[in-house]
């Protein structure tokens, strides 16, 4: 019983800490806008982060038909964007590891999906179909 349990606290303390959050529409728009994205934009990433994560910083999503992973609140895709913590091959458009957009620190995440935007736009999210009519206004996100 002894060694289990010490078997199960080595374990826990190699296991790198990724603190995931859920965040709600208003708390994504302000943290957003806090960090530089325009408020025009604000209504359509919330829309987005409710459909592929539910607000979820630490989603992980399951295989895609290429055998590609999606992470973090925008479900970014680890072929093009980020590098997956396996080390299979990807384009890494953002530069930086698939587990950086698992954190309840969003940066990583908003500026990664920001590049994704300029580069594909907004059809980039399969979800986009939910988030591209008029979209409740997020100005009561800020009073």
């Amino acid at each position: 019983m002894k060694a289990l349990l010490v078997i199960c606290v080595l374990a826990l303390a190699s296991t790198p800490a990724i603190l995931a959050r859920t965040m709600d529409r208003c708390s994504l728009a302000r943290e957003m806008s806090n960090q530089g994205v325009p408020r025009d934009q604000l209504a359509r990433w919330s829309c987005i982060a409710e459909h592929e994560s539910s607000y979820r910083t630490g989603v992980v999503g399951p295989p895609n038909s290429d055998g590609s992973n999606d992470y973090g609140i925008f479900q970014i895709n680890d072929l093009y964007w980020c590098q997956p913590p396996s080390g299979k091959f990807s384009h890494n458009g953002c530069g930086l590891g698939c587990n950086d957009l698992l954190s309840d620190d969003i940066t990583n995440s908003v500026r990664c999906a920001q590049k994704v935007l300029g580069q594909q736009g907004w059809s980039a999210w399969s979800t986009w179909h939910f988030c591209s009519g008029n979209l409740p206004p997020i100005d009561d996100c800020f009073k």
